[in-house]
């Protein structure tokens, strides 16, 4: 793929960051957003001042709001868009892929109302004829347009595709490593924003750093069981796309979700936080399709349930830590 151009489908944060990370590495690389409006005004400032203001962008973008144009000839397709907005759009994309095309995504999150995995989405709207693969890991946008050294892991079924992704994004500030445990990687990356939410809502509730770092822990667990259910190999857990992605959410406040717990223990309605991010926040609807998938697949998630019941069932978070507190003793490892 060295030097060949590639689409990037959705011109958030993170998909106007990953256009950067390409142009960077020396591909010729469209961003698509279906704003008008937002293509013009990247046109003329050669930035995304809405959501990445501090990356300029390298000479190699150019910006289309032309979804046909945008992957003409493009030896692989980005899609950086919300779980919400993925059918929608691989729909769109159907008709428009070449019969030799490559598609990997950057999507994170259970289809809320069929509770499917990216992977499966993809496979129900496009067949299994293309090459698939994602991208995730602990990786803020903000740091990567930057430039500052960051590592992630994308994973595929064609472990081939996997590395030749790898090697496209690779330069002297970005490292990619390679997985063909998608179904892994995908969880890990769909219930780590429902845990962040919680970490947010801990520490903004003042339960300390033992509070946090319990959380992290039994939240990893949970994460590992649904996984190994999904059929997820419990290894990919420990990695980049598993704790890495995370401790990261969980942690610092460039993190959406944690930022929408903190406003919560401040008293704000979900309507007013959201409002106040002003960007998706994956963990609040992903907080219930992790809940349903977690009973439809009968694995227990009490952190995760707990945090629904929060958001959705209006009970404090306080009497939820008690309950969560006061559940029977058990080992640590089943």
């Amino acid at each position: 793929m060295n030097g060949e151009a590639v689409a990037v489908l959705g011109a958030g944060s993170w998909g106007t960051a990953l256009a950067i990370q390409f142009a960077r590495a020396g591909h010729p690389t469209r961003l698509w957003s279906r704003s008008g409006a937002d293509v013009s005004a990247m046109r003329a400032q050669r930035q995304n001042r809405r959501y990445l203001p501090d990356a300029a962008f390298p000479d190699g973008i150019a910006v289309h709001d032309d979804l046909a144009a945008a992957v003409k000839g493009a030896v692989a397709i980005i899609v950086a868009v919300p779980s919400h907005a993925l059918r929608v759009l691989l729909t769109q994309l159907k008709p428009l892929l070449a019969r030799d095309a490559r598609l990997a995504w950057a999507t994170k999150g259970f289809e809320l109302d069929t509770g499917k995995l990216p992977h499966q989405v993809a496979y129900e709207v496009l067949g299994d004829k293309y090459p698939v693969a994602v991208l995730s890991g602990p990786t803020f946008a903000r740091e990567v347009g930057m430039g500052l050294p960051t590592a992630m892991t994308i994973a595929s079924p064609d472990a081939e595709f996997a590395a030749q992704l790898a090697r496209s994004l690779h330069a002297p500030n970005f490292r990619a490593y390679t997985s063909t445990d998608i179904v892994g990687v995908e969880v890990g990356g769909a219930v780590k924003n429902v845990l962040a939410v919680g970490a947010g809502l801990s520490d903004g509730l003042g339960f300390g750093a033992n509070t946090r770092i319990a959380l992290i822990t039994r939240g990893l667990s949970e994460v590992v069981r649904l996984g190994v259910a999904l059929g997820a190999q419990p290894e990919t857990f420990m990695g980049l796309a598993g704790l890495g992605d995370l401790v990261l959410t969980s942690t610092d406040n460039q993190s959406r979700n944690r930022r929408f717990g903190l406003a919560l223990a401040e008293g704000k309605s979900v309507e007013t936080a959201l409002r106040e991010i002003g960007q998706v926040v994956e963990g609040y609807t992903a907080a219930r399709a992790v809940h349903e998938v977690a009973q439809r697949e009968n694995v227990d998630m009490p952190l995760v349930r707990g945090i629904y019941r929060i958001l959705y069932g209006n009970e404090p978070a306080r009497d939820v830590v008690k309950d969560l507190m006061t559940r029977p003793i058990r080992a640590e490892v089943q």
